[in-house]
């Protein structure tokens, strides 16, 4: 059984890194052809920050919280949008949500947006830190666009092993070999309700990179992806979540955590916004489940959507474990204020 749990959590690093390792080269090579006007205007507006962050987070999956970790730990993103967007991430579970019940998820996801983009402005206009927030020292490097664009390409090894490794990933994603193995059958009607359509969106970036390495400059390949993305940023990243992913899996085999829910919805709440710490997507499903079963109030739900945001918060926690637990303190309270707060309306 243990070979299982390390195969899966295996397999969801190898996954997480390649999508984070796409989108960090796609916002790369957006920030410098745009010699750093592509996101020039988030930086001057805080509250526009938060809002694009809190959109981001809405996106079901975890590809928008990717993108807004990234953007973060790179100075583009304040400290109340990253608390934006993890309040308003449900992660993979909001696949599950949309697929048993997609008009009451509509509706939730619209919540947890206008909640995200509160407590997001909320943070930023209340927490002033003593000393600059950990972030990539690299930053998104913006040179001249000589610098950038002028000069001879050669396809050396790094841009050959980038470009190896992106086809290998490319293969294995759209060939299903990074798929979960117990993963449920798809349901009936449109594909967007499965993660399928994720796939193939990263299939498409994932060939728009390939794009960006052959016709980017030695200077750019060389030191903007190589040094500062594939060195720096994706080891910790893979080592990060195949290490949280593997103790997860564990114990979550070893504990029964259905077996801890009772009929106390008090009870239920704070035990939703403790496993929503969890930086996983899993665990969060039995209250999906229950929920869509009747067994527990939407209070209970609540609370784990705020609580919990999937996997996006994993590259963060490579990168800033500071920024993790503040933001993830900030996300518990928020989960039980608007737990109890919806809970009378329940009864």
């Amino acid at each position: 059984m243990f070979a299982e749990i390390l195969k899966e959590a295996l397999r969801s690093a190898v996954l997480i890194s390649g999508l984070v390792g796409i989108m960090m080269m796609l916002i790369e090579s957006l920030n410098i052809s745009s010699r750093g006007g592509f996101f020039a205007g988030l930086r001057r507006s805080r509250a526009g920050q938060v809002a694009v962050s809190a959109l981001l987070g809405a996106v079901p999956g975890c590809l928008g919280g990717f993108a807004a970790v990234s953007l973060y730990t790179h100075g583009i993103l304040s400290f109340g949008a990253l608390v934006a967007m993890m309040v308003a991430s449900s992660g993979d579970e909001a696949f599950v949500m949309l697929a048993m019940f997609p008009g009451k998820a509509g509706w939730i996801f619209l919540l947890l947006l206008g909640i995200a983009v509160a407590a997001g402005l909320l943070t930023d206009a209340l927490y002033r830190p003593q000393r600059p927030e950990p972030r990539c020292e690299e930053g998104y490097q913006v040179h001249e666009a000589a610098e950038e664009h002028a000069g001879e390409r050669h396809f050396g090894w790094k841009r050959a092993a980038m470009f190896a490794g992106i086809v290998l990933f490319l293969a294995a994603l759209l060939s299903g070999l990074l798929e979960e193995d117990d993963a449920p059958e798809a349901t009936q009607g449109f594909n967007l309700l499965s993660e399928e359509w994720m796939y193939w969106l990263f299939g498409a970036l994932s060939l728009a990179v390939l794009g960006v390495l052959v016709r980017g400059s030695d200077h750019f390949v060389e030191e903007h992806l190589w040094h500062h993305i594939v060195r720096r940023h994706l080891p910790s990243v893979f080592a990060w979540s195949f290490g949280v992913l593997l103790l997860v899996g564990a114990g979550l085999h070893y504990w029964d955590i259905g077996g801890w829910v009772g009929a106390n919805p008090a009870l239920m709440i704070l035990l939703a916004t403790l496993v929503g710490i969890i930086p996983e997507s899993g665990p969060h499903l039995l209250f999906v489940t229950l929920y869509a079963a009747g067994v527990i109030p939407f209070p209970v739900l609540l609370a784990s959507c705020i609580s919990q945001d999937g996997h996006a918060s994993l590259p963060l926690l490579a990168e800033s474990k500071g920024a993790f637990l503040r933001a993830k303190l900030i996300n518990c309270v928020l989960a039980l204020a608007a737990g109890f707060a919806a809970l009378p309306f329940c009864n």
